[in-house]
Formats: structure tokens, sequence, C-alpha cells
């Protein structure tokens, strides 16, 4: 799959943000490691803590698919930065993908490429919770 194929998935489902708090809509779409994709929006919720990210969304349905190994993920908002994933959605990814490959899109069709341990370096992984 080629990444404007993947970026153009996290699009069309950004199309079903629930997002009328914010009105910042995002897409993702999650490549697993047997070519397999998964999207996912943003949901949000009047209790801001129960607000869901599109990463965390995508990453639901391929967990809840059997799926575990992942190999890239695509973000696209409709604004004008490039969209990354927030602090949480780096940790949630990094359990699963530590060498994932994360394309952060804007709306305007450019993107760039960044690894995770990149965007989240010195990360704690379960690498640490099997020297207990």
């Amino acid at each position: 799959m080629t990444d404007r194929k993947l970026i153009s998935m996290a699009t069309e489902v950004m199309a079903n943000s629930y997002s009328p708090y914010s009105r910042f809509k995002v897409g993702a779409a999650i490549e697993c490691t047997d070519g397999t994709v998964f999207t996912g929006c943003n949901i949000e919720n009047s209790a801001f803590g129960a607000t869901m990210c599109a990463e965390a969304a995508a990453v639901a349905a391929a967990v809840s698919a059997g799926q575990r190994s992942f190999k890239r993920i695509a973000i696209i908002s409709e604004g004008n930065s490039y969209c990354f994933p927030c602090g949480s959605c780096r940790q949630l990814l990094y359990e699963f993908a530590q060498e994932l490959e994360v394309l952060s899109a804007r709306a305007d069709g450019r993107y760039v490429s960044y690894s995770l341990a990149s965007l989240l370096p010195m990360a704690f992984g379960k690498e640490h919770m099997d020297n207990l």
C-alpha cells in the first residue's frame, strides 16, 4: 500500500469525526504488518476525559479484530498544520509497535514521515515491565 492510499483512507474516515466541541476533525488509518488496514476518527464527549482520539479508535478497531502488529499509521486533520499523535496516543502506539512509521498529514495533502521512536524518545514500554 502506498503512503497516499493510507492517507486517503484516513481522510475518508475523518468525515465521520464527531467533534462538536473542538471542531477539530481527525482521521487515522493504521496498517498492520499483514497489510490489513483499520481506520478511526476522533470521537469527542462533553466529559472531555471520555474523548477518543482517531489513532486510539483505529488501534481499538484493529485489536478488536485480533491484530497486534502494526507497520505504520497515517493521521490527518482539516488544518494547515501536520497532524501528530498526542502524547497518550504515542504511548498507546508504542505498546504495540515500537518501530512504527508515522505519516502526519495536513489538509492540502502534504505529509511528513517520522519514526515513532523519534516522536517518543526514551519511551516506557513492556520491556521495562520484564525487569520486575
